[in-house]
């Protein structure tokens, strides 16, 4: 699969598993996202049960992410693309987060026109690194 064809894969999808790892520990987290394909940027949201958050802590660790979308709809047709680059807090991007969740992700209801938003944590990963394939059978 050429860079170009992946990247519109990207903006097809909208979950996929981001890989973090910590102190010789890995963590996948099964996640939705939204793509921003201007910047070529992954936007996640983190909504904040409690104090302490396993995928935080991981997200604050880790010093290259990868993250990963697929598409199966058979044995014989089958999709996925890999990204990788730096994952950081987003603090000042919070109507790029909006425009790329309500484009592709799975759970863009999370930003409410009548609610402020709350418990929540943005997270980017800048992609420097994009690579994808697919079945003979899939176009």
């Amino acid at each position: 699969m050429d860079d170009e064809t992946a990247r519109q894969f990207l903006t097809e999808q909208g979950f996929g598993v981001l890989s973090l790892a910590a102190e010789g520990e890995a963590y996948g987290i099964p996640i939705t996202y939204g793509y921003d394909a201007e910047t070529e940027r992954l936007y996640f949201v983190f909504l904040r049960p409690g104090e302490e958050s396993k995928k935080e802590r991981f997200s604050e660790a880790t010093e290259r992410a990868s993250f990963l979308t697929f598409d199966v709809p058979s044995r014989e047709e089958w999709r996925t693309v890999i990204v990788a680059g730096t994952l950081r807090v987003v603090d000042d991007e919070w109507p790029a987060v909006r425009d790329a969740l309500e484009d592709n992700a799975w759970f863009p209801t999370l930003f409410s026109e009548s609610e402020p938003m709350r418990d929540i944590l943005g997270w980017a990963l800048d992609v420097d690194e994009i690579s994808g394939m697919h079945s003979r059978a899939t176009r």
